[in-house]
């Protein structure tokens, strides 16, 4: 018993919920796509703001990156959707019910949080019916809080949608295509400065205007090669839903963040490869936009206090 209680207090140690350090502290969870890549998960984004865990979407692999980050799933204090697709939010059932368990990388002690477009709190009653079996036997057997197995979900619209401890989230709409409405961006607001994330869109100038003067503009892009748009049609669609490199350096030079990052990078290349196909995207960037950028990784973080720092996965300081 005695080994248990000391496993247990050491894995709390282990597993902190103490308050960011810096007014804020952004982490890439995932900066990936659908593809299921090993290198890149899907979309998902921690901010951490004074005593605000905050996650936006729900990618595959959020649960995993947030274990390697000593982060309890119980700690997160709100989540945030963009907007439904699929690759933005499978890991929501892992997040509520793996957060669930009584365990000190887990333990969440109320209701999940959850903000997102029109259809969000219908998601949330279906996935509360389609895992009714695992929650009945876990209340049973396991002894599991009931109330914290509940979503506190809510369909929002553009406008301040959470303000908590200081904090403040507001919701600008932005064009991700005709049929994929309503779809999100993200401002974060605390201590007197701000992150922006454009969540999935094509060019919007609205980011451009919300993200004016931010710390950090974290923005979605898509870098296809011509010759593949011409050889496969369903790339000509991708591409119609989503923010060119020239575009996204438009939104920068107009914005004039601190710090443009990209993430949720979309590629397609003729030949196949492993991994981002960095250069070219920065060089089209760079075509209309000179200032500070970084093309995002997953585990790559950044503090922002009176200046903004980035640091690369394996915690080496990055220079834009």
């Amino acid at each position: 018993m005695l080994k248990t209680l000391l496993r247990a207090g050491l894995l709390l140690l282990a597993f902190g919920t103490a308050a960011s350090a810096e007014p804020i502290k952004v982490t890439l969870l995932g900066t990936g796509v659908p593809t299921p890549r090993p290198t890149s998960f899907s979309a998902s984004t921690l901010v951490e703001a004074g005593n605000e865990k905050l996650l936006f979407d729900l990618g595959r692999g959020s649960t995993v990156q947030l274990y390697k980050l000593k982060i309890p799933l119980g700690a997160i204090t709100a989540s945030f959707l963009t907007h439904l697709h699929s690759d933005h939010i499978v890991g929501l059932p892992d997040m509520w019910l793996t957060g669930w368990l009584a365990t000190p990388w887990a333990s969440r002690k109320a209701p999940m949080k959850l903000f997102g477009p029109k259809g969000t709190v219908a998601m949330t009653q279906n996935l509360t019916k389609a895992f009714a079996d695992d929650i009945r036997i876990r209340i049973d057997d396991e002894h599991l809080d009931p109330k914290a197995v509940e979503f506190a979900a809510k369909d929002i619209e553009p406008g301040l949608v959470y303000d908590n401890n200081g904090v403040k989230v507001t919701a600008i709409e932005v064009n991700h295509g005709e049929k994929i409405k309503p779809s999100f961006g993200y401002v974060v607001e605390y201590d007197g400065h701000k992150v922006v994330l454009s969540g999935d869109t094509k060019y919007d100038e609205r980011i451009a205007k919300a993200a004016e003067g931010a710390d950090l503009l974290i923005h979605e892009v898509a870098v296809i090669e011509p010759e593949l748009l011409v050889k496969n049609p369903v790339y000509k669609d991708i591409q119609a839903h989503h923010t060119s490199p020239e575009e996204a350096g438009r939104i920068f030079a107009s914005a004039k963040p601190k710090l443009a990052v990209y993430s949720h990078i979309v590629f397609g290349t003729v030949k196949p490869g492993p991994d981002i196909p960095e250069q070219p995207l920065i060089d089209r960037t760079r075509t209309v936009y000179s200032g500070p950028l970084l093309v995002g990784r997953d585990m790559m973080s950044f503090r922002i206090g009176d200046t903004v720092e980035a640091f690369a996965p394996d915690g080496a300081k990055l220079a834009p």
